[in-house]
């Protein structure tokens, strides 16, 4: 893994996702490599874009710019919508640890999207000010072996799970983001039975999302390139109404990831993205 510092002019973003007003990425780039992650496309580093899950850089004077720019904003900041901030380089920097510090103890409302289990490091900061943050876990199967294939550098389902139970356990808002939902990959009844099941048991909302094919994907090289050709005549329609009739039986909020909508809506073709999967 390289890892370099850099200095950025600021440290919070507008966001155009619903219910977030404001992005706070302590890194660019992501050593969790999952193969289907969009976000590469969206920074303009062209290492980081074209070596992705091999280099990242830490924006080293963030908590300086966040200190100026938390006592100007209102609304909600979303941690890590196009990096993990508790990837491995978290233990060692801790920039996320002490922007949540700086946001919280001003009143700053933070959702926070991860995939690993160090986030509970910072349940004491979580804890204390439950009122104003939720904390999401992106899983998209409990399967290790294909986890291993679909997120390569990530921490395992089971530490994710150990994470979110513990965080729930201790009165933190929590959700679990079960996607990208990949045809023929993900979206058996098993990983659905279990998923559902595991946010009933945690009391979290569960948010759903489809693969959305960007050109990367569609290489011939690609380990998803199938899976990708095949969204164009799939039965999202069915396969929404049936994770959703799950979630009605098993008393969970079920909700679709980056509208907010509680029921499902058409899809059409090759889907646009208008988020970060986490």
């Amino acid at each position: 893994m390289i890892v370099r510092e850099i200095r950025v002019r600021r440290a919070l973003t507008r966001s155009g996702l619903p219910d977030i007003d404001y992005a706070l990425n302590p890194y660019i780039g992501c050593s969790h490599g999952c193969i289907y992650c969009y976000a590469r496309l969206y920074t303009d580093k062209k290492e980081v874009k074209e070596r992705w899950g091999e280099v990242v850089l830490v924006k080293i004077n963030l908590i300086e710019l966040l200190r100026r720019e938390a006592s100007r904003i209102r609304g909600v900041v979303g941690v890590g919508t196009v990096t993990d901030p508790y990837q491995p380089i978290e233990s060692e920097y801790g920039l996320t640890r002490e922007s949540l510090k700086v946001l919280l103890r001003r009143g700053v409302r933070v959702s926070i999207q991860t995939k690993s289990g160090l986030v509970t490091r910072d349940k004491d900061i979580l804890v204390e000010h439950r009122g104003l943050v939720d904390v999401g876990f992106t899983i998209t199967t409990l399967d290790e072996e294909m986890a291993r294939w679909l997120e390569p550098g990530a921490p395992p389902p089971s530490e994710r799970v150990r994470a979110l139970e513990e965080l729930s356990s201790a009165g933190v808002r929590t959700w679990l983001f079960y996607g990208p939902v990949i045809p023929g990959i993900n979206d058996g009844d098993e990983v659905v039975e279990e998923l559902v099941g595991l946010a009933a048991s945690t009391g979290s909302i569960l948010y759903y999302d489809s693969l959305h094919v960007k050109p990367f994907m569609l290489a011939p090289e690609h380990p998803l390139r199938e899976a990708a050709l095949s969204t164009r005549g799939y039965g999202w329609r069915r396969f929404w109404e049936r994770l959703v009739e799950k979630c009605r039986k098993m008393g969970v909020k079920c909700r679709e990831g980056f509208t907010g909508d509680a029921v499902p809506v058409k899809r059409t073709g090759l889907m646009k993205w208008v988020g970060s999967s986490g």
